[in-house]
C-alpha cells in the first residue's frame, strides 16, 4: 500500500497502539508524522503501522485539526 499524506492507519506499537491516526507528512523512507484524536503529533516508524483504504481528502497546507476533525467524521 502506498504511504501517502491524508492516509488512515492503524498503530501498532507504543503506547497509542490500536488508536487510529493519519499520515500528515512524509519524512524519509521509513518515517512519517502522524496525527489523530487520540494520537499526539508525532514522527513513527511506517513498520509500526496498519495502513488502511480510506484516504482523508484535505487540502496541502491544512492543520492538524482539520485531519482530527476529519478522522472523528470517518468514526461517525
Amino acid at each position: 500500500m502506498i504511504v501517502e499524506r491524508g492516509r488512515v492507519a492503524t498503530k501498532l506499537l507504543g503506547r497509542e497502539a490500536g488508536n487510529v491516526c493519519a499520515i500528515t507528512e512524509r519524512i524519509d523512507r521509513n518515517f512519517v508524522v502522524v496525527v489523530g484524536p487520540a494520537v499526539r503529533k508525532r514522527r513513527c516508524n511506517i513498520n509500526h503501522l496498519e495502513l488502511h483504504d480510506t484516504i482523508l481528502n484535505v487540502p496541502e497546507d491544512a492543520a492538524d485539526d482539520v485531519f482530527i476533525e476529519e478522522l472523528t467524521k470517518l468514526a461517525q
